[in-house]
């Protein structure tokens, strides 16, 4: 998709501080950290959400979450870490692409959500 953020940075057209790749999916730091290590995890083919998900996309989706330990570990966090995955207006994602927010560090990361 030549306007998405993230497609940019597979293509290389915007820098990122890479922290993995393969022939599916890349790995990068996040530019505005939340936690000590918050690392993005995108799929190389264009893919705007879970919403938008074909059976076809469950591989390479299964195999990022697999990857998400070894990331999470490589950077900092060898204690756990948490992965979220943001979808839509209600989960407010903000770029149109499928990523996985992988967070985490020394300590805990805090509660999974705010109680309303």
């Amino acid at each position: 998709m030549s306007d998405c953020l993230f497609c940019k940075i597979v293509e290389g057209k915007i820098p990122s501080a890479k922290v993995y790749e393969d022939d599916d999916m890349l790995a990068f730091k996040d530019i505005a950290p939340a936690r000590p290590v918050h690392v993005l995890l995108i799929p190389k083919k264009h893919i705007t959400s879970l919403a938008t998900l074909a059976a076809d996309d469950a591989g390479v989706l299964g195999r990022m979450l697999a990857r998400a330990n070894a990331i999470a570990v490589e950077q900092g966090s060898p204690d756990g870490f948490r992965v979220i995955i943001n979808t839509g207006r209600v989960g407010q994602q903000e770029v149109p692409h499928l990523h996985i927010h992988i967070v985490g560090g020394p300590e805990p990361v805090g509660p999974m959500l705010k109680r309303i």
